[in-house]
């Protein structure tokens, strides 16, 4: 097992993994970014993204795709949006490896807050979770707003 920084030419196996993870959450045809998305956003001058991925035997098999936030109430913080592990390689201790580098790369950069979504239905990483001793909010609800409706809200302006 190998974990290292993602690099450009990684995109397309990162993008494998995003669509495996859209499947496994009941969203198969939710995925629009393509390779050439993940390429101009995560390289370049100001990188909207970074990534790590897992490899065994010269192929990726996970990732962690993370970008930084500020918050107003404690500074820079890293928001940890999605950690993949390909179903067959589950259990293997690579997505804890991929974790514990997020934190790892957390506490380099003098973070204050490292933050994610988990679905409520899905147990075994909220287990995860809670015994790394992240602390699952439940008073707070994520927000979202799709093309479809800031188009529609913008032509109500």
């Amino acid at each position: 097992m190998n974990i290292r920084k993602g690099e450009k030419k990684d995109m397309k196996a990162v993008l494998e993994l995003i669509k495996e993870l859209a499947t496994f959450e009941n969203e198969p045809n939710a995925v629009v970014v393509t390779v050439a998305d993940l390429e101009r956003d995560g390289f370049g001058d100001y990188p909207l993204f970074h990534t790590f991925v897992a490899e065994v035997e010269g192929q990726i098999v996970g990732i962690a795709l993370y970008y930084y936030r500020y918050s107003t109430w404690k500074g820079k913080t890293i928001h940890l949006e999605d950690l993949i592990i390909k179903e067959k390689m589950r259990g293997s201790g690579l997505g804890s490896a991929l974790y514990s580098k997020i934190i790892e790369q957390g506490k380099k950069d003098k973070v204050r807050r490292i933050e994610w979504a988990v679905l409520d239905w899905n147990a075994p990483a909220i287990d995860f979770y809670t015994k790394s001793g992240a602390k699952i909010m439940q008073d707070w609800r994520v927000v979202q707003m799709d093309e479809k409706v800031i188009n529609e809200f913008l032509s109500n302006l």
